[in-house]
């Protein structure tokens, strides 16, 4: 086990336990190899959203809904979430998962296009006071500004795994092919955020990476 890991199993000894639903929720995800938040991170995005009363939270990218679960338990599911997924198989899993939970009524799930569904909620003159960013890596950079525009003042954009595990860190030239797209859009999203003059952002090696931003006023 290298320090990394030592620090993050350090770390997460400290973490109160998940309820027996969101535990049920991560084994199974873990088990067939489903993306999720790791427990320190969760730990970060709870503490963000005690910051907001009642927050009207845009999730992109549900996964099989652990995420937004997480966010509603850590809320008491006192607020809303509106989460976009564009995999059909994770789809159905997020809806069993959203349908077994007391949040089923706070949590609206939109199928498709992340660019489709970020424009028609533009179209909507719809306002988020929370964005939680874990989606298709290469899109960042070009979904940016339309967060921007939905993000009320004082709102946060929670974005992770935004180190890639560390890929991040190395050459591009060190990178296998089908790696350096990714490389390339994440370095440049990580620059369009700390260049953004309406955002003060911090980049933190909690996880996989987050990065925390917060909309002026």
């Amino acid at each position: 086990m290298d320090k990394k890991d030592r620090i993050s199993q350090f770390i997460q000894s400290f973490l109160p336990e998940r309820t027996a639903f969101l535990e049920e929720i991560r084994k199974e995800a873990l088990s067939e190899a489903v993306p999720i938040l790791r427990e320190e991170t969760a730990a970060l995005l709870r503490v963000c959203l005690k910051t907001k009363k009642k927050p009207k939270i845009l999730e992109l990218g549900t996964a099989v809904g652990y995420s937004a679960l997480v966010m509603m338990d850590a809320l008491g599911g006192e607020g809303e979430i509106v989460t976009v997924e564009n995999f059909p198989p994770r789809i159905e899993k997020a809806k069993q998962n959203f349908g077994a939970s007391p949040y089923q009524d706070k949590i609206t799930l939109l199928e498709g296009d992340g660019s489709r569904i970020l424009e028609e909620l533009l179209e909507k003159k719809e306002q988020f006071s929370f964005v939680f960013l874990d989606a298709a890596k290469a899109q960042y950079p070009l979904w940016l500004p339309s967060i921007l525009k939905l993000l009320s003042p004082g709102g946060i954009l929670f974005c992770d795994n935004i180190l890639q595990g560390e890929l991040l860190l190395e050459s591009r030239f060190y990178l296998e092919r089908r790696q350096r797209t990714i490389h390339k859009r994440m370095r440049e999203f990580l620059r369009l955020l700390q260049r953004e003059e309406s955002l003060e952002t911090s980049i933190l090696p909690i996880g996989d990476g987050v990065s925390l931003s917060i909309k002026k006023l």
